[in-house]
């Protein structure tokens, strides 16, 4: 794993993003660019941030959403007119993506020390806020979800510049492994890549520092399968 770099640094606060059967509806996926050479981080969020829905958003081990700056030009050859930070990402970096990056990864941040927790999963707010019904399996198929982190420690972080690696497991799952068995469907899988994906989802379910919220889906997927195929020889 490399460091990362800054190219940009968003933050922002609930505001109506649309309207949905009439009700309007709050998120703070829209954020504005961080202009000040520091912020401050705490164990929930960076200064000036705030989740709307606390019950699917925030919280310890989504304090911090990272996103790759490359995956936008990708999207953008996919059709979607989409810009830097239009994904509501925290952080816009460079140096790394899905393919590289494990679960449990460490980086200083300034004073600040924060750690891989999980990948993002997009929901109905993504689409509305980029205009597209399709950005939703955009992101699952594609796998260019970006990942969250948890604060180890808080502290001061400036708004340009590295997160340095500290700590890595070259044995943990990467982001992109664990969106893939997230989003798997065994049951339509040949017994084979079925096997092969239940295998790769229990060391996805072994590895310490996935939030455990993430790991509750994966669990019942493998279960199912599993009970399924119990008496099958």
């Amino acid at each position: 794993m490399t460091d990362l770099r800054l190219a940009a640094v968003f933050a922002g606060r609930p505001s109506v993003l649309g309207h949905r059967r009439d009700q309007p509806i709050l998120s703070a996926i829209v954020k504005d660019p961080v202009t000040a050479p520091e912020l401050t981080l705490t164990q929930l969020n960076l200064d000036g941030d705030e989740q709307a829905d606390l019950s699917v958003h925030g919280g310890v081990d989504k304090a911090v959403y990272v996103y790759p700056s490359a995956h936008y030009e990708a999207w953008e050859a996919d059709g979607f007119d989409v810009e830097v930070g239009h994904f509501g990402e925290n952080l816009t970096v460079s140096g790394a993506d899905e393919t590289t990056v494990r679960i449990g990864d460490v980086w200083a941040w300034g004073d600040a020390l924060v750690q891989v927790s999980q990948p993002r999963s997009p929901c109905f707010k993504l689409a509305m806020r980029t205009g597209r019904k399709d950005v939703v399996p955009g992101m699952i198929d594609s796998g260019r979800c970006g990942w969250y982190l948890r604060v180890l420690r808080p502290g001061t972080v400036p708004t340009g510049g590295a997160l340095t690696v500290v700590e890595t497991d070259p044995d943990a799952p990467t982001v992109g492994e664990v969106h893939l068995v997230a989003f798997a469907n065994f049951a339509q899988l040949e017994r084979p890549q079925a096997e092969a994906g239940v295998r790769l989802a229990e060391r996805v379910l072994a590895t310490p520092a996935l939030a455990p919220s993430y790991g509750g889906g994966i669990r019942s997927a493998v279960d199912r399968w599993r009970l399924r195929h119990a008496n099958v020889g």
